[in-house]
């Protein structure tokens, strides 16, 4: 285990688990849990060590994603959205932005969100229309996560067929309408809708422009890392399975991450299989809550308990960071004879 991961496994198992049930039930996580984050030095996960991150590699990121993932998912899935804008800057070409924005991001003075998915669809929810000095931006970001928390929001729209990337201040306005969302899982992540009814993005928050089928190919690596989610929420499934007396259950549970981690490694090198394996996961972790649902028993069902909150973020994952491919691996999963 490497020193990061042994890290992250402090961290999930002393203050984001301990606190997991509250953080659900109040809908907030407390800013000293992404506070003890950047203590650690995760906020700079994503960076290489010639700007001040650990350089680490995919087997750690992997490990460090999914430990914290089973510490608490409203803290992980609203922190890792911070790591595109880190990994996006370190190779911009702008480098202003790069300079005034990035030793910052690495440390975690600064936090950033993600609003990029609207843009994947063939027709893009959020259009960019070049005008003198920039674009106006028309359109939605449905899920944006971290909404009072980050400081900087990484955004993509679409001019014609080309993706621009820019950095926005995350502020409600006359142009940048806010509408907070009611989840039924993960409420602590402050996911809100956004509407941009021809808000301006000047040229100096623009941070790279790239052709559309690039950028769908080009996210291959951060659909994998999404895929950690789920198989740190089955983790910590079977861990509590085990502390109910049931450690054949739990290690059959195991051995299907294990299995489901490295179809997701190979699919970085084989990219139409990724969907399929995201899918494995997802319904992974959904089985694996159910099963923790049943070792326990009837006060499963009681608010203020993991596994019924496990089985409710194991819900939020099965449409997480998804696409209409892994929608129908899903379908055909719960499906099956």
């Amino acid at each position: 285990m490497t020193d990061l991961v042994a890290r992250a496994q402090a961290l999930a198992d002393d203050l984001l688990f301990p606190a997991a049930t509250e953080v659900d039930l109040k809908g907030e996580v407390p800013s000293s849990h992404f506070d003890a984050l950047a203590a650690e030095g995760f906020y700079g996960l994503a960076a290489p060590k010639e700007t001040g991150g650990p350089g680490a590699d995919l087997p750690t990121i992997v490990q460090v994603l999914e430990t914290l993932a089973g510490g608490c998912l409203s803290t992980m899935f609203t922190w890792i959205q911070h790591h595109g804008l880190v990994a996006a800057l370190t190779t911009a070409d702008n480098a202003e932005l790069r300079d005034r924005y990035l030793p910052r991001l690495v440390s975690g003075e600064l936090k950033a969100g993600a609003a990029f998915a609207a843009v994947i669809p063939t027709l893009p929810r959020l259009r960019a229309e070049r005008v003198e000095g920039g674009y106006l931006l028309d359109g939605e970001a449905p899920f944006v996560s971290g909404w009072g928390v980050i400081d900087l929001l990484q955004l993509c729209a679409r001019d014609g067929d080309t993706v621009v990337s820019a950095i926005i201040d995350p502020v409600a306005g006359e142009q940048l309408e806010v509408r907070p969302l009611d989840l039924v899982a993960a409420q602590g992540t402050a996911t809100v809708h956004l509407g941009f009814t021809r808000y301006f993005l000047p040229d100096d928050r623009v941070y790279g422009k790239i052709a559309h089928s690039d950028f769908v190919a080009g996210n291959t690596f951060a659909s994998r890392l999404n895929g950690c989610a789920p198989l740190g929420l089955a983790a910590r499934a079977a861990r509590l399975i085990e502390e109910l007396g049931k450690p054949g259950v739990a290690a059959g549970i195991r051995a299907e991450i294990d299995a489901v981690r490295g179809r997701l490694d190979a699919a970085l090198a084989d990219p139409p299989s990724l969907p399929a394996a995201r899918a494995a996961g997802a319904e992974l972790a959904f089985r694996a809550a159910g099963a923790l649902v049943a070792a326990n028993g009837s006060t499963s069902v009681l608010a203020g308990r993991h596994p019924q909150r496990l089985v409710r973020e194991a819900t939020f994952l099965l449409v997480a960071a998804s696409r209409p491919e892994i929608k129908s691996g899903l379908l055909e999963l719960f499906s099956r004879d």
